[in-house]
Order: C-alpha cells, then sequence, then structure tokens
C-alpha cells in the first residue's frame, strides 16, 4: 500500500487541513502518516483555540515515525500549515532526509498556506518568508492559491495570463486555485514548463473551508496512482467541484468527503477545459 505523509494541521470537527486530507488518500487506499503542527478541536475561523505542537515535540514525533522506518516507504510528502518558522525549518530538513533514505524519491507537495484574498496574510510573515525559501526549491509541485502565488512571486497576480508568468519565473510546477473563469466561473489552474490548462465550474454562492487542501491530497492521490500531472489536476478540479456542490445541497458547513469517498475516486461533475 502507497504511503503518504503530511505535515500539517489537525482539526478534530472540521474537514480542514491535514486532518482532511487523511480521508482523501484514505479514499484512494493511501495509507496517511498525519504529523500535525497545530491541534484544534474546530475550525480556528470560529474563534477556536487551539495548541502549536512546540518544535521539540515534532522532532521527538518524527524520529518516532522514521524509527519504525516509514520513511524509507513514503511515496507522498504533503507540507501544508505552519505555525511557527522552528517547523518549517524541521519540515525542510526531514524532507531532505527522506530523500536521501528511500529507495525512490517521493513525490514532494507543497502546500504554501499564507493566506488568502480579502484577509491577506494569516500566518506570521517569518512562517511565510521560511515557507517560501526552505520548502518552495524543495517541492516538486506546489498547489498555492492566487493571493498565495502573488506573494511567492513577489507582487499581487491580476489574471491567468499573470500566474502562468508567476509559476514559470517560480520554475515551479504549480496546481493554482482560486482562479477566475468566464463570468461566474471560479478555476484550477495547471502550469509546467510546457503546458498551461485552466479548469473551471460555476461559482457557488457558498464553499466551505477546506477546498484547498482537498483539491492538493486529490492531486497527489492521482500522482502516486500513476496519472499524468495533468489529468490528475482535471480529476482534482472535478473533485472540488463536485464536493462544493454536494455540501450546498446537502447544507453542510464542512466539506462531505467521507459520505462521498466513492466520488472522489471517480468524480462526475463537469468542469469546463481551457487550454492556454
Amino acid at each position: 500500500m502507497p504511503v503518504a505523509l503530511i505535515l500539517s494541521s489537525f482539526v478534530a470537527a472540521s474537514r480542514i487541513g491535514g486532518g482532511a486530507q487523511q480521508y482523501v488518500l484514505a479514499a484512494h487506499r493511501i495509507d496517511p502518516v498525519l504529523a500535525p503542527t497545530v491541534l484544534f478541536g474546530r475550525n480556528p475561523a470560529t474563534g477556536a483555540a487551539g495548541d502549536v505542537t512546540e518544535p521539540d515535540v515534532l522532532r521527538r514525533m518524527l524520529a518516532d515515525i522514521e524509527a519504525d522506518a516509514i520513511f524509507g516507504e513514503v511515496d507522498l510528502v504533503i507540507a501544508g500549515y505552519f505555525a511557527i518558522p522552528e517547523q518549517v525549518e524541521i519540515a525542510a530538513s526531514l524532507l531532505e532526509r527522506i530523500r536521501a533514505a528511500a529507495p525512490k524519491p517521493p513525490i514532494v507537495l507543497v502546500d504554501p498556506i499564507m493566506g488568502d484574498d480579502p484577509k491577506g496574510l494569516y500566518v506570521h510573515p517569518e512562517v511565510a518568508e521560511a515557507v517560501a525559501t526552505r520548502l518552495v526549491p524543495l517541492a516538486d509541485w506546489i498547489t498555492p492559491n492566487l493571493w498565495e502565488l502573488g506573494r511567492l512571486a513577489g507582487a499581487p497576480i491580476l489574471d491567468v495570463a499573470g500566474a502562468i508568468a508567476a509559476c514559470r519565473t517560480l520554475g515551479r510546477r504549480a496546481l493554482v486555485t482560486s482562479l477566475s473563469g468566464a463570468e461566474g466561473e471560479i478555476g484550477l489552474l495547471y502550469c509546467d514548463a510546457d503546458e498551461a490548462v485552466l479548469f473551471t465550474h460555476q461559482r457557488l454562492a457558498h464553499a466551505p473551508n477546506g477546498t484547498g487542501d482537498l483539491v492538493t491530497a486529490s492531486f497527489g492521490a492521482g500522482l502516486i496512482e500513476g496519472l499524468a500531472p495533468r489529468a490528475a489536476a482535471e480529476r482534482a478540479a472535478r473533485v472540488a467541484a463536485e464536493t462544493v456542490q454536494v455540501a450546498l445541497e446537502w447544507g453542510v458547513v464542512d466539506l462531505p468527503i467521507v459520505a462521498l469517498a466513492e466520488q472522489l475516486v471517480n468524480p462526475t461533475a463537469n468542469v469546463r477545459i481551457k487550454e492556454l
């Protein structure tokens, strides 16, 4: 069974962060190992208080995972939310060790969680800087939202052409969320050195938190399953569209990831595909 290591948040009662990504990967029969960077009972957007995983605790946790020889078996690493710069440095050092230990280097996805529009930066500036300088260069793929891509590129991005230029300037293959498509649409941009494709669907009245986490995990699962990256991106776009639509129909506040396990693997939502 493939193994994925997740370094991100754990929120017990909300389908966001690394806790949600566990369920996405499990639906694809990928064994998830989550090392949480923060612990919350519910979505911190509600004002809930949580705890940061102290650096010494995170190091011990990862050392125990390493002691079980997990690092030599990891097929995928997802790096997501970090609360303090020391955690970012631990993650960067870990990625370097895993790549040295594994017979076949794992695929590394970095979701540079820093902020969003219109809120702006919602991590400490030192964390954003550490993610940009230490983790992004180690990534096989990055999965930022449009605001985060602009932060990495050093300037706001106004359109799809600007997003493509930013990805290629950064030199990272990317899957970028929250782009506007045609009127009333929202989309996902796939961009590598040779190809750029925009997948869009109708923007709905409300989308639960966690769609970026869902997209990253779905995309990573597709890569591990052997899908071509563009095909994995298309499926991730369909997964996001379908899951958000069902959440709206059911009137639930969280993405119904567990209930839709089969649809995560075989989504049927329509997306509009535009080659750029």
